[in-house]
């Protein structure tokens, strides 16, 4: 249907919540065009329509044209869309704007999306709706309507309309028939007497018969992308190397495989103290990056319509995908111990679980923290910064040698433990609770925020020249060697005396933390009367 189409239709088949009719022969006011933005996204959303419609030029009660002349130029119709992103939810605006010629007369047609599932569509913060052919506030109960979409809705289950069997990649198939094999042992036999159709409703792929978003995203060859109203896309890149890079695209089955062949990985080697056999272990772990891709695939929120991005760093992987975490946190789930009750798409959970890619007990997590454990490496990281977006780290290196060379000759320290550490090598805040903990096993030493391994550690790890370096001098040794100097050279300025202990503090702090710590001791010295200072301001030993 074109565009006249369409305007006809509305002209003489139309409904009062969904489209508008206005004049605006000369103009129209702003304030008054972003409230019929939000209250037509809404109607449209809550009438389950792609989108609302304002027309300007046709007179509201007969349907007359009347012509109009606003924004009479595509630049400043291309700057209205521009302003009135300003003021909406996620700087939504219009999706496209029409001129027409009828009867003679120009016709403007605004093309309104519908508010997103679960966001109502504000105006300057406010939110607005019809009843009848008035322009209202949205009320409490169209509100709460919208919210509740993103907890009954689930994209992934959606029929593809047009879409058949043929649409999908046999070698994709036959690959989710092994993994559905794997999950069900006791089935083997049985999968094999299934016709592909059979296979793909039993494995809740598709839903009687009928091609779902899960099995086009899953299973759907590279040309069936265009049934679903997604990008569909995995990027891979080589950080800091220009044009280094590939595009991925369904189907998501094959595809984490290919990505996880892209990843240079090779082994490493770990010698404990005074021993000849290395502790050895690839830099990455092959199944931890197809958790992590597989993990991306089903928690993703498909109504950002975003890429699955990963990017390989020297000595580190970052996965990213859209949506925050939807039931807890990361660290609800290291330890195991946690199941999780929803998840963002069901059926695609629910799906990618049949077919052996996750794992909806909830240990994908735990098995990716024990895999990094196990190879003396630095636990995976998830970034909490940014609510819609999950951004995983997974380190291919080791960053502190005591911290490795420790669980490679601890084999019983616990996981907790472990992540706790982890954090303390990495300078990341643990809780008093946690530090009373370690400081009672031997684990660590040094006061928040500079805490660093122990002595004990340093000691069966051999590295009690890097311990000295954390922990630095204490004040009776620094009082010893500003004496020391005084006696030697007879006057130091504060400078010289900076120079003296600048490299003998904790490695962990700060230049204001130096030059704050040299000058309290500096007081403390003169108060005693141990030195004294001159009116140039240059220290003398007393």
């Amino acid at each position: 249907m074109d565009i006249y189409e369409i305007f006809n239709d509305l002209r003489y088949h139309y409904e009062d919540e969904v489209v508008e009719f206005k004049k605006a022969e000369n103009n129209f006011d702003f304030d008054d065009l972003g409230k019929y933005f939000s209250a037509l996204s809404n109607e449209a959303n809550l009438r389950d329509k792609d989108f609302g419609w304002l027309v300007f030029g046709v007179h509201d009660k007969t349907r007359v044209i009347q012509g109009t002349t606003y924004k009479n130029s595509m630049k400043s119709l291309q700057k209205l869309k521009y302003d009135l992103s300003q003021h909406t939810t996620d700087r939504n605006t219009f999706r496209d704007i029409f001129e027409l010629k009828v009867e003679g007369k120009r016709v403007l047609m605004f093309q309104i999306p519908a508010a997103p599932r679960g966001i109502p569509m504000a105006w300057q913060g406010h939110f607005y709706a019809r009843r009848g052919e008035s322009l209202v506030a949205l009320d409490m109960s169209k509100y709460e309507e919208i919210r509740r979409q993103t907890s009954d809705f689930d994209w992934s289950k959606q029929i593809v309309d047009g879409a058949t069997i043929a649409d999908l990649d046999e070698k994709a198939i036959k690959e989710a028939r092994e993994g559905y094999k794997e999950h069900y042992p006791n089935q083997k036999k049985e999968v094999d007497t299934w016709s592909d159709e059979v296979f793909l409703n039993k494995a809740k792929l598709t839903i009687d018969g009928k091609i779902t978003n899960t099995a086009i995203l899953l299973l759907g060859k590279p040309e069936s992308l265009h049934y679903i109203n997604h990008i569909g896309e995995m990027v891979w890149r080589l950080a800091n190397m220009d044009n280094v890079g590939q595009v991925f695209t369904i189907p998501f089955l094959l595809t984490t495989t290919e990505v996880m062949h892209k990843i240079r990985n090779y082994p490493f080697k770990i010698f404990p103290n005074n021993s000849f056999l290395p502790g050895e272990g690839m830099k990455y772990d092959n199944e931890v990056i197809l958790e992590a891709l597989h993990n991306c695939i089903a928690h993703q929120n498909y109504a950002e319509n975003a890429r699955i991005i990963v990017i390989e760093r020297e000595n580190e992987l970052e996965f990213r995908n859209s949506g925050g975490f939807y039931d807890g946190t990361y660290e609800d789930y290291i330890t195991g111990e946690r199941i999780p009750k929803k998840y963002r798409n069901p059926f695609l959970a629910q799906a990618m679980a049949n077919i052996k890619m996750i794992d909806t007990e909830g240990f994908g997590i735990h098995k990716m923290f024990v895999s990094h454990k196990d190879r003396y490496l630095p636990m995976p990281d998830y970034d909490k910064s940014d609510n819609d977006t999950v951004v995983l780290t997974l380190p291919g290196t080791v960053i502190d040698e005591n911290y490795s060379l420790l669980l490679l000759e601890n084999s019983d320290i616990d996981l907790a433990t472990t992540v706790l550490l982890d954090k303390v090598q990495k300078g990341k805040a643990i809780s008093d609770d946690a530090i009373k903990m370690l400081r009672k096993k031997g684990l660590i030493e040094g006061r928040k925020p500079h805490l660093y391994v122990s002595k004990q550690v340093a000691k069966a790890t051999n590295t009690q020249v890097e311990y000295t370096l954390r922990k630095g001098f204490n004040d009776a040794e620094c009082r010893e060697w500003i004496l020391k100097a005084l006696n030697d050279h007879k006057v130091l300025s504060r400078k010289q005396i900076n120079e003296l202990l600048w490299n003998k503090l904790p490695i962990d702090f700060t230049d204001t933390q130096r030059i704050n710590k040299i000058g309290n001791l500096l007081m403390r010295m003169k108060r005693d009367g141990t030195i004294k200072v001159d009116e140039k301001r240059m220290w003398h030993p007393v």
